[in-house]
């Protein structure tokens, strides 16, 4: 008698979805009453396996889509909390690290099966908790379990990371072998809070080390539900932990603990920049500190693009969660040759988009995070109308049913080559179009940006595709992308790598040499 073949799970991600639509709906849709009824509750840091004491700090998680609406309250973790979770995780991480690594692979690939099989709950917090789409958060927890499982094949694929070296003489045996560092700080964002989070989380524990979790203050039920599955998991007790806090006190308490062996963290360069200079070159040695810093993305439709791919291309990774990704496309360089076609494309099919709570199927755009990012938008909607011109949007959303949320429409501004909104990172749903006069100068504009995360084109001229791979700076680049101009990254199939100042160690997430990253390099000789 043969076992029961198990039916395979629609397949989600950022850019195609798989699969029977109204059994993702239905999906969602159950898991959406099953979280909001376990709504309100207090949670406790995650401390060697067990709840912290906490501190007298506390942190609420509220909805974006509705203030009013309470995710949970998150007890921040005390100074004696971080100094337990780093000696914890160092203990445990000594029994982790001498494991087989074939035993590791194994354990993080039953997280991985965990996280596909709880992807609708994940999702339906996701989208409650950031305001994304439930395609956008479906997309995200599958992509959390596809990053184990690709970190994981990087493992198997170098053997454990041990391989053999020449010799000199006969009876000299020698080998290369990456070895972990110890316990890393892992800080991430709020925008992919699952994802990212768990890339950083696993690849740090696929090398053989222990991990400190801080999740972003935006996202913590989020990042708690992490916690859940990597402590129920069979992981050593104590290897993982997980602290909240605000990054002023609990994180800056832990990425500067002396157990604290490496930092990867994702947010802002500023941040990104003082944890390279004050974590990683403070102490007695340089400590690994691994960093993706965001992006001020561009977009080139060239004369001989097809205006109605680039226009979706361009509108979907503008306002895709509402353009809070480090890879939206925040500036297009158009020709202006078509631009008064492709633009009006695009306004046209901005305006079609429906604002709304996230959680419905028929929504594409939800609220920003919080008033902060209300405000950025604001000061960006009134620079933009004494420079320029406001094509599309502009305001805030304040009548009903957007009145107790952070609600503002995708906003399209034409405004001139030397403006700072080209150059400033928003995040927020804000695009600012540039008219060029050829392709040399679209390339040069595009390049003056600090940052080099991704760029897009659209062309269907091969010396510009050509010249476009290999003049643009930045680390992730697509040509005629309708599902999204410079958004959409998968692991194992479009690495994540910032340049310039949207990275800090030239390698980044979703690529083949980020494990390495996480494991140092020791050359071992005996003579037989």
């Amino acid at each position: 008698m043969t076992a029961p073949t198990l039916r395979a799970q629609p397949k989600i991600t950022y850019s195609a979805i798989g699969g029977n639509l109204d059994e993702i709906h239905q999906g969602f849709e159950s898991a959406l009453e099953r979280v909001v009824a376990e709504f309100g509750r207090t949670h406790m840091p995650i401390v060697d396996g067990a709840a912290g004491d906490g501190s007298d700090q506390k942190q609420e998680s509220r909805s974006p889509i509705d203030r009013d609406l309470l995710i949970g309250t998150f007890i921040s973790a005390s100074t004696a909390d971080v100094d337990l979770a780093v000696s914890a995780s160092h203990r445990a991480q000594k029994r982790w690290a001498a494991l087989d690594w074939r035993e590791r692979v194994a354990a993080m690939r039953e997280i991985a099966q965990t996280i596909r099989e709880r992807r609708y709950e994940l999702a339906a917090v996701m989208s409650v908790e950031i305001g994304k789409t439930r395609f956008e958060s479906l997309g995200d927890a599958e992509e959390s379990a596809d990053l184990i499982d690709y970190y994981a094949d990087q493992v198997e694929e170098a053997d454990g990371f041990v391989r053999p070296l020449g010799k000199l003489a006969e009876n000299e045996l020698t080998q290369d072998v990456l070895r972990p560092y110890g316990v890393f700080a892992v800080i991430s964002p709020f925008n992919f809070p699952m994802a990212l989070a768990t890339g950083m989380c696993s690849a740090a524990l696929l090398a053989g080390n222990g991990v400190v979790f801080k999740p972003a203050e935006g996202a913590l039920l989020t990042g708690a539900k992490l916690g859940d599955i990597m402590t129920e998991s069979r992981l050593p007790r104590g290897l993982f932990n997980i602290v909240y806090g605000s990054g002023r006190v609990v994180g800056e308490y832990l990425t500067r603990h002396a157990g604290i062996d490496g930092v990867a963290f994702t947010g802002s360069q500023e941040v990104g920049m003082r944890l390279l200079r004050e974590i990683g070159a403070s102490g007695k040695h340089a400590k690994p500190v691994l960093g993706e810093l965001g992006g001020k993305n561009a977009a080139i439709v060239t004369a001989s693009a097809d205006l109605d791919m680039a226009s979706e291309g361009v509108m979907r990774s503008a306002f895709g969660l509402q353009g809070q990704k480090c890879s939206a496309c925040s500036r297009v360089y158009v020709d202006r040759r078509v631009a008064q076609p492709f633009i009006e494309k695009l306004v046209e099919k901005t305006k079609a988009l429906v604002i709304g709570d996230p959680v419905k199927r028929e929504v594409y755009v939800g609220p920003v995070i919080n008033q902060r990012a209300v405000e950025t938008f604001e000061k960006a909607v009134r620079s933009a109308q004494a420079d320029g011109a406001i094509l599309a949007g502009g305001k805030r959303l304040q009548h009903s049913p957007f009145d107790r949320g952070n609600f503002v429409e995708p906003t399209i501004a034409q405004l001139p080559l030397n403006h700072p909104l080209f150059q400033e990172e928003l995040f927020v749903p804000f695009l600012a179009v540039g008219i060029v006069d050829s392709f040399d100068q679209a390339l040069e504009e595009s390049n003056r940006s600090n940052f080099g995360l991704t760029g897009g084109l659209f062309s269907q001229d091969e010396r510009e595709i050509e010249r476009f791979f290999d003049e643009m700076e930045a680390g992730v680049l697509y040509v005629n992308r309708r599902t999204g101009a410079t958004t959409g990254a998968w692991p194992g199939v479009q690495s994540f790598c910032g340049w310039k100042g949207s990275g800090i160690t030239g390698r980044g997430g979703c690529g083949p040499y980020y494990v390495g990253q996480f494991l140092r390099e020791q050359s071992r000789t005996r003579m037989m």
